[in-house]
């Protein structure tokens, strides 16, 4: 079989490295922890082994008695799973889902007798290369456990916003056979699982990478390829990895790809991936992109490709936002965004004192957060957006609180394309973590992207495609100039989209004192308008 044969033959020629004639022991790399705040509850970048006991609550009253056995009874497989919540009215009887649902079904059954095997130990010694002792070292290379044409074919779901992708990959991911639950621990029997956004995993990939050539180099073995090294630490975890919104948007991740998922693969991980794209979608006009076919490959010959598109929008929502964005830039709009940060903080579980200027420390530098409580952080726009900030800064500032008010928001014309990228990730960061956003700006938050006011966004057919997918009309988002290439003008149109939906779900989420609050405060903020 081609696909993972340069693993393969990687792992037998280090296999055939006679006795070693020196061996240099590894010192392991202590990852810094952040400094937590008295009280403070970490907040897990959507990477989790779901719990069960939690996957049972539908968010009202605890179950009891028979109707408690029926609902944990129901984890048995997908179908008895989505037909239970059917049954209890949490979700809708949909024939196209249950039809999707019968190949998440197809790969639970091959799971329940699939054995990858123990994994390798972490590599604590190194072993010279043939003149090694002369010239070089060369780190231990493990070896793959299983024959990728034995590791069961993943899926891979695509689809528009609103089919029911992230919602079939819960279902799946909480009714998985016993030995691929929790934490694994790499021992036969004790395989585990991982569920963690796209976005979360590679950040996690990059940080292993770095951990990996910062031993090597501590070993004086220099710059060597540690995605080796990545995969077996990545498998031992979980030997079924089930990931959010794939997509691919730059290069590193492009290249990164390849060779990580056929390492996995030769770990015995099985993987479970949705996107918004077909993979023959993925990565349209990158720079780069011949680099990057390879990969498509393999996932459309070693994956099962799905499309989940279906006439039935599953996360249609109110249009009617509730007041958490505000415009235009006014004295009175600052005023009301200070009366509801007051009223946040002082509430605070974890700790009402207001800080100026904490330090918050990411990958060995600090991010500066002008003022913030314990959960809750205020920033100007300019903070966040005009310096060279990256996602993993925003990821960090998204994780540490769960309230963040952004002031400022200009419209962005060419002259702040850097800008307006920068605020995508951010949004995109939030959005993954379920953040609540305040935002004051210059026009109405969705027509912040929009710098040509003679023209709407429906005048470009491709574009106009992509907002069909989103559920947004033209004349909501404007037209821009800011963005050309195919995933730019997505993830621009699906920040849109993601800003309307995290709108609305913040109050719908919000206790009933907060909600008062919110419309008291609101009702004065409107009074002192007019």
């Amino acid at each position: 079989m081609m696909v993972g044969s340069s693993v393969a033959s990687g792992s037998r020629t280090a296999a055939r490295v006679a006795r070693p004639l020196f061996r240099a022991r590894i010192a392991p790399v202590a990852v810094p922890l952040l400094p937590r705040l008295p009280g403070y509850v970490p907040r897990l970048l959507h990477t989790s082994p779901l719990r069960r006991d939690a996957a049972t609550s539908t968010g009202t009253a605890p179950l009891s008695g028979a109707l408690a056995a029926n609902d944990k009874g129901s984890f048995k497989d997908p179908v008895t799973r989505y037909e239970h919540l059917v049954s209890t009215g949490i979700l809708k009887a949909d024939d196209h889902q249950r039809s999707i649902i019968q190949h998440l079904q197809k790969l639970h059954s091959r799971l329940l007798t699939y054995d990858p095997g123990p994994m390798p130990p972490q590599p604590t010694e190194v072993t010279p290369s043939f003149f090694g002792k002369f010239f070089s070292r060369q780190p231990v290379v493990p070896d793959p456990t299983i024959h990728i044409d034995s590791v069961p074919n993943g899926l891979y779901l695509h689809g528009s916003v609103g089919t029911g992708k992230t919602m079939l990959m819960d279902l799946f991911h909480s009714t998985l056979p016993p030995h691929f639950r929790g934490k694994g621990t790499g021992e036969t029997g004790e395989y585990g699982s991982t569920r963690i956004h796209f976005h979360s995993f590679m950040m996690d990939v990059l940080q292993r990478q770095h951990t990996v050539k910062s031993r090597y180099e501590a070993a004086g073995m220099g710059q060597r390829d540690a995605m080796p090294e990545v995969a077996r630490s990545l498998a031992a975890e979980g030997r079924v990895l089930c990931f959010d919104e794939f997509q691919v948007t730059d290069i590193v991740t492009a290249m990164i790809l390849r060779q990580l998922l056929e390492r996995l693969m030769g770990f015995g991980v099985v993987c479970i991936m949705t996107s918004n794209r077909h993979p023959d979608e993925l990565y349209i006009n990158g720079i780069q992109r011949q680099s990057f076919i390879p990969a498509i490959e393999l996932i459309k010959h070693r994956f099962g490709v799905v499309d989940l598109n279906s006439p039935t929008d599953y996360r249609k929502i109110p249009r009617a936002l509730s007041k958490v964005y505000f415009d235009p830039l006014t004295p009175g709009v600052d005023a009301e965004l200070s009366k509801l940060f007051d009223a946040l903080t002082k509430s605070d579980p974890i700790s009402t004192n207001v800080v100026s200027n904490r330090k918050l420390p990411i990958w060995g530098r600090t991010l500066t957060v002008p003022e913030s409580s314990g959960s809750v952080a205020r920033f100007k726009f300019s903070d966040l957006c005009d310096a060279p900030l990256s996602a993993a800064d925003y990821l960090q500032v998204a994780g540490t609180f769960p309230t963040i008010f952004v002031q400022d928001v200009p419209r962005l014309g060419l002259g702040e394309r850097d800008q307006a990228r920068r605020f995508i990730t951010f949004i995109d960061a939030c959005y993954e973590n379920k953040t609540k956003l305040f935002i004051s700006s210059e026009v109405p938050i969705h027509q912040v992207f929009s710098d040509d006011k003679s023209k709407n966004a429906g005048d470009d057919a491709h574009m106009r495609a992509i907002m069909d997918d989103l559920g947004l009309s033209a004349e909501t988002v404007g037209a821009s100039s800011l963005f050309s290439g195919d995933e730019e003008m997505f993830a621009f149109a699906r920040c849109v989209s993601r800003l309307s939906q995290m709108g609305y779900v913040f109050l719908s989420e919000m206790g009933v004192q907060d909600q008062l609050l919110m419309l008291d405060s609101t009702k004065e903020w409107a009074e002192g308008m007019q």
